[in-house]
């Protein structure tokens, strides 16, 4: 198997690794996969399909990432504008703060902005004074500038519907004990296995549907007709971050010896990959194929990672812990 190299919208990911330092976290393919984010499908409502699992959102995925990590963090949101930017400074003043999601469609330093429910997106902040907030954007744009009202208003994040506070932020990360990316992904499998048997205690919009199941239904929609705002969302970000999260856990999962569900993972990934060109050429004869191919595979997943876990762990593991 050969892992894919190359850019792709691991907004939250890239920011985690930024923020942490290079010599402290694995890499981001590793720490993608300690997320969750590639063990599922969800169809939000109903009608917002995307590649991971059922109630799973980037925020929690940050905190499994951070936890697994043996990292710490402050975690805060909320306050009105102007008590969110004193954070922001007094935060700034002591290192660098993962903040977000902000509306990735206010960051006016951003092509074709302001484009407000555009997506949502996580930056890296490096500075923030009273005139100007200095940050990285992971998807293209080092040390990019906006002014803080503006920041602010994209950090409000008023379209982005699983955050219930604005102004979300994590700084002041320091290192409660050393984890080897071994040790964190084995910790992580039990957790991908819950994601991938369809978790009950997250609340969801009422239609979300996950696992197959979300699948089958999304191949509906397609049956009826795709309208152009789906069709957007799936050829320009959600088959692109499905197929490399997959590709990175068959990656990850190889790294732990379990050859198995790692290429369950990486026909997973194919799967996803080759919805791309169906979808941008109309062809939904073949999408619905492919997205026939594509259900059982989550529950292909699910059980061969179960009865790795039963079997134990396998040599990698174990030579990590001597």
């Amino acid at each position: 198997m050969i892992s894919y190299l190359g850019s792709g919208p691991y907004c939250y990911t890239d920011s985690l690794a930024m923020v942490a330092g290079a010599d402290s976290v694995p890499p981001t393919a590793v720490i993608e996969t300690l997320t969750g984010s590639p063990f599922g499908f969800q169809l939000i409502g109903g009608t917002l399909p995307l590649f991971d699992p059922l109630g799973w959102d980037p925020e929690l995925g940050l905190d499994e990432a951070v936890d697994l990590l043996g990292l710490r963090c402050a975690h805060t949101a909320g306050g009105t504008p102007s008590q969110a930017h004193a954070r922001l400074r007094s935060a700034c003043a002591r290192g660098p703060v993962l903040a977000g999601p902000v509306d990735m469609g206010l960051l006016l330093y951003r092509p074709g902005t302001p484009a407000p429910g555009f997506g949502d997106h996580y930056v890296v902040v490096l500075a923030a004074d009273d005139g100007a907030v200095l940050l990285h954007d992971p998807n293209g744009h080092p040390y990019a500038t906006l002014s803080v009202s503006a920041f602010l208003d994209a950090w409000r994040a008023d379209t982005v519907a699983y955050v219930d506070e604005p102004f979300v932020m994590r700084s002041d990360f320091v290192r409660e004990r050393k984890v080897t990316a071994v040790e964190a992904l084995r910790r992580s499998l039990p957790r991908a296995v819950a994601w991938l048997s369809g978790r009950g205690d997250l609340p969801v919009p009422p239609g979300t549907l996950g696992g197959a199941e979300g699948v089958g239904a999304f191949a509906g929609l397609v049956e009826r007709g795709l309208d152009q705002s789906t069709r957007d969302l799936l050829g320009s970000f959600a088959i692109r971050v499905g197929a490399r999260r997959l590709s990175d856990a068959a990656a990850c999962l190889s790294l732990l010896e379990l050859h198995g569900p790692a290429t369950v993972a990486a026909e997973l990934s194919q799967h996803i990959g080759a919805l791309q060109e169906p979808l941008v050429t109309h062809d939904d004869r073949r999408l619905l194929a492919g997205l026939r191919c594509l259900a059982p595979g989550f529950e292909r997943l699910r059980a061969a990672l179960a009865e790795a876990l039963h079997d134990g762990p396998g040599p990698a593991a174990e030579s990590a812990r001597g």
